[in-house]
């Protein structure tokens, strides 16, 4: 009798926590620690904001406010996503079996062929995610970083003109610096923004001007005049995002009842050879103080 694979299982709660952060943490803003991540958001989170005058008087025998306080608040609300997809197996198994006796470059195994069906789902969701931190907008999607900061009067906006490319990333990346508060410039957590084309420009700017191996996307570190360059493969060309770190937040419900992981098969059901994945799940990014952050796009 010919061997049969019956991957039928399911994973829900805290037992599915796992499987759910491989496909959110996976996406590279958050694998290379761009942006803060709040993993147990159930619902909503407050980010407030205080803000503060002159707090400094000159002296005096009585008690008297030094300055007002401005309480306000932004909310990191999670969206309940889904993912409903169905599989042919045989599409499946050789690269599977391949792995499973070693002819691949993986450097762990999944442990079984139920795992490697679940990890290919979770990196598509994983490129999603990415896409969504930072342009994210419509149904399936949750509000992204620059469509928040765009709708945000608090928010530092530089406009470009035209195309970012080799010839001009050097200035822009100069307008964004020029734009920066200054009580977040200098600071160790502030970074530059960038998309993947606008790297490559700048890596090309950096060699015309006779620094060909200053720099190596991927392997050396950015900066522009001593500010990070943080490579975020879900901007645009001639996007940038200015910004702290710990004021761009990323929210998940990784420990969520809610959450779900489940693969039917459906061999036993209808002959076929397909398996149905579904993968519940839920998401979000906001910041918290839009007057320390830099906007920058084509106007």
């Amino acid at each position: 009798m010919a061997t049969t694979t019956s991957i039928t299982t399911s994973y829900a709660g805290e037992k599915a926590q796992g499987f759910i952060a491989a496909a959110l943490l996976s996406a590279p803003t958050l694998d290379k620690g761009g942006i803060t991540v709040k993993p147990n958001i159930k619902y909503k989170q407050v980010m407030q904001k205080l803000a503060v005058g002159d707090i400094v008087a000159d002296a005096s025998c009585d008690f008297t406010a030094t300055s007002s306080v401005t309480l306000t608040e932004r909310y990191l609300e999670v969206k309940d996503f889904q993912v409903n997809l169905e599989l042919c197996k045989a599409d499946f198994e050789s690269d599977w079996l391949s792995i499973e006796q070693g002819f691949s470059s993986f450097d762990e195994l999944p442990k079984s062929f139920a795992a490697y069906l679940i990890g290919h789902v979770a990196g598509k969701v994983a490129a999603n995610v990415e896409n969504n931190i930072w342009n994210g907008t419509g149904a399936g999607k949750f509000d992204g970083l620059v469509n928040l900061m765009d709708a945000d009067a608090d928010v530092n906006d530089v406009a470009f003109t035209g195309a970012t490319d080799a010839s001009n990333i050097i200035s822009r990346l100069g307008e964004v610096v020029d734009a920066i508060p200054e009580t977040i410039y200098g600071n160790e957590g502030l970074a530059i923004y960038i998309s993947q084309a606008d790297a490559r420009s700048y890596v090309r700017a950096q060699a015309a001007l006779g620094y060909k191996d200053l720099y190596h996307v991927g392997q050396t570190a950015m900066d522009f005049e001593g500010v990070k360059l943080f490579v975020a493969n879900g901007l645009n060309s001639g996007q940038m995002v200015a910004g702290m770190k710990d004021n761009l937040f990323f929210g998940c419900g990784l420990q969520n009842d809610q959450n779900l992981v489940k693969l039917i098969d459906l061999a036993d059901i209808d002959g076929s050879q397909n398996v149905r994945v579904v993968m519940r799940y839920s998401a979000a990014v906001q910041y918290a103080i839009g007057s320390e952050i830099v906007l920058a796009q084509v106007a």
